[in-house]
């Protein structure tokens, strides 16, 4: 028997699971010292509930998604708004090279995830679930692609996504601090920057805004989704590839912040950013209440063995290539931590990794805007259409 919620019951118990989760988080130190963001917490919290009452065959929960890939969408718009072409350009060499390192992890994940699931005699569309999809995507592209992998009949693509991603937001941040800290001393690397103020990471804490500020941040955040919508639409015809509902709105909303930029108009900045903070935590609690836990008791094996494989290329990409390619200095040593944060967790994690290396170590002015302008936005567009390659071409396997 199923108790099912609507919309806007979902979106109100999404909310509730939001708060339990910081609650938690304050009092569980593990949660906060591993960068575990609240609403996986809160969320998950509620589908272990869910999962006992499956179990104890008493009526469990289900709910209307519909806000769900609302939320989703416009997240990932306000992402779409960090891509300044200026920026980008002042970045050079750096951000090109750290693109190219992760496109090509994003296929080397996919091929090692299709493959042990495959040799396992799984479904090898799973390998992308363990793989790009919830690595180098993170929490966020394995909420948003998981639908589409059950669609396309890859049963457990969700739920094994979100529980990968969850362990990789672990992981991702267990690995990357020890990585850079054995490369600084192993090479005795030394920071090359000036003890600067505004050296390192920015604290989250309070801004100047006001109503209209906010007001002209959420029009444009909607404009973007309901043009983005078009833009999606128009791409799936054009290329005949399936692309998630939010490409379009990330598209739209670069050649926005651009055009705004270029008129030299006033961009609410902070307040998009607030409004892509709400809109991720709701969009994750919904994504992590929806799990369906009991899908994952035949695949527990196969996606602990294909994860397992996955840190260990983690560790040596970060560790020989990265560290190599981006220039075997101090700020390569930090760009490995944080390349580790983002391709196994989220740029969270990232961020978290090279404050941690730079507050003992010295600070990195240029791993500190190569990473998140990659981890955060560019790589989101090369994993989108890769898996959307993928998915069909794997399921010529099945």
């Amino acid at each position: 028997m199923e108790i099912q919620l609507n919309m806007y019951h979902a979106v109100a118990v999404a909310a509730a699971l939001f708060w339990l989760g910081g609650c938690l988080i304050k009092k569980i130190t593990f949660f906060e010292k591993y960068c575990i963001p609240a609403p996986l917490v809160g969320g998950l919290c509620f589908a272990l509930v869910n999962t006992a009452l499956y179990a104890a065959t008493a009526p469990y929960i289900t709910f209307d998604t519909t806000l769900q890939s609302v939320f989703m969408t416009m997240f990932f718009t306000t992402v779409g708004f960090t891509v300044s072409v200026p920026l980008l350009l002042k970045g050079g060499k750096a951000v090109i090279v750290c693109l190219i390192l992760a496109s090509l992890l994003t296929l080397l994940q996919n091929f090692l995830g299709a493959g042990t699931m495959l040799a396992m005699g799984e479904d090898p569309r799973l390998g992308l679930a363990v793989g790009s999809i919830s690595l180098i995507g993170g929490p966020g592209t394995a909420a948003a692609f998981g639908p589409d992998l059950e669609e396309a009949g890859c049963v457990g693509g969700s739920v094994v996504g979100l529980a990968a991603a969850t362990f990789g937001l672990v992981m991702g941040s267990i690995m990357g601090g020890p990585t850079a800290r054995k490369l600084i001393v192993k090479h005795d690397l030394k920071c090359e920057a000036l003890p600067a103020g505004g050296d390192g990471p920015a604290e989250e804490g309070a801004f100047s805004t006001n109503s209209a500020r906010f007001v002209k941040g959420f029009m444009l955040v909607l404009f973007c989704v309901g043009l983005g919508n078009w833009v999606s639409a128009s791409l799936e015809r054009v290329t005949g590839m399936t692309f998630p509902g939010y490409i379009g709105a990330m598209l739209v909303a670069v050649a926005v912040r651009n055009i705004l930029d270029g008129f030299g108009a006033e961009f609410p900045g902070e307040e998009i950013e607030t409004l892509g903070n709400m809109s991720l935590s709701l969009f994750l609690a919904m994504a992590m209440m929806g799990l369906r836990l009991w899908e994952l008791v035949g695949l527990a094996v196969p996606m602990m063995v294909a994860l397992a494989l996955q840190m260990v290329l983690m560790f040596f990409f970060g560790y020989l290539v990265v560290f190599r390619f981006m220039g075997r200095n101090y700020d390569a040593a930090v760009m490995s931590a944080g390349f580790i944060g983002f391709a196994m967790g989220a740029t969270s994690n990232a961020m978290a990794n090279m404050q941690a290396v730079t507050k003992k170590y010295g600070p990195s002015p240029t791993a500190y805007f190569a990473i998140p302008m990659v981890g955060g936005m560019f790589i989101d567009f090369v994993n989108a259409v890769v898996i959307a390659v993928m998915i069909p071409l794997l399921g010529g396997l099945v």
